[in-house]
């Protein structure tokens, strides 16, 4: 016995295998969307001003048309486009006539085949966050998204998604707001449906604005060269509006924009201010595709 204990070898002590590190790719991908929606936030204030205010309007004109209170919180996050939701309104209180709605809505909808010509080359390669991006295009978020320069350190891709979802959670709120308050207090809703009107009124004074601005430095072909897009269309409206009338103007008018603006494409892009990215301390972030 004494002799087998002698012949025994010490055993070593057993050493701590280093592990493995993890992956800091889910760290990196947070860090990108936090950075992108601290940078996109402030240009969204904008947005949130009006979209609570006209989501109000929305919520109570659908709740004292007789429609339930969870009715325009679905519509809000389902349907999502300000304009179709206060014509569903009149949709809903009138006889049912699924044909004319269909053409209502594209109508409405027909002035977004502009938004998504213009976005074609920005949601390029967004993978998983495209579906979305196409679904939320609204007028002020494709405004946001077209016109906003990008600082160099933040993802382009959660740029953009953060605009998306922070401007539907504005309509949502305010048409949630607006049913909860159309429920409980009761008011003549007259010349609240004109809010929209009034809105699209803004948005082209604010473009025809910012393009004036530009065109300042370089005379009157600067000035036509600036707003050759808005002269355009109305000129296409008000001939359209001539020939087919007030009531039928509007799909005409669209199409002619869309042959006119796909025509001379290269001639006005060549013409738009050239965009650049505001500088940034740190090195420009790579942009993920597929997230």
């Amino acid at each position: 016995m004494a002799q087998q204990a002698q012949t025994q070898q010490p055993q070593p002590a057993p050493t701590s295998q280093p592990q493995p590190a993890k992956p800091a790719q889910p760290l990196q991908a947070r860090n990108r969307s936090l950075r992108a929606l601290k940078a996109c936030f402030p240009f969204t204030i904008p947005v949130m001003a009006g979209y609570v205010f006209l989501g109000i309007t929305y919520g109570i004109l659908m709740v004292n048309a007789g429609m339930p209170v969870w009715l325009p919180m679905l519509t809000a996050a389902i349907i999502y486009t300000g304009s179709m939701e206060f014509l569903l309104v009149q949709i809903l209180t009138s006889s049912f006539n699924p044909l004319s709605a269909f053409v209502t809505a594209l109508m409405v909808g027909a002035r977004h085949l502009f938004y998504g010509i213009a976005m074609l080359g920005r949601y390029r390669d967004m993978g998983r966050k495209k579906p979305y991006l196409i679904f939320s295009t609204t007028d002020e978020t494709f405004a946001v998204n077209y016109s906003t320069p990008i600082p160099a350190d933040v993802d382009r891709g959660w740029f953009y998604l953060w605009v998306s979802v922070l401007d539907q959670c504005y309509w949502v709120t305010g048409s949630a707001l607006g049913a909860v308050f159309g429920s409980i207090i009761s008011f003549n809703t007259t010349g609240l449906d004109f809010v929209m009107t009034t809105m699209f009124a803004v948005i082209f004074l604010n473009q025809w604005l910012a393009s004036t601005a530009d065109a300042k430095k370089h005379g009157l072909y600067g000035f036509a060269r600036s707003h050759a897009a808005e002269i355009i269309g109305l000129l296409s409206s008000l001939a359209c509006l001539l020939v087919f009338g007030p009531d039928n103007f509007i799909v005409p008018s669209m199409v002619v924009i869309l042959v006119l603006l796909t025509v001379l494409r290269t001639p006005i892009e060549r013409s738009l201010p050239v965009v650049e990215k505001k500088p940034a301390h740190a090195e420009p972030v790579a942009q993920e595709g597929r997230n």
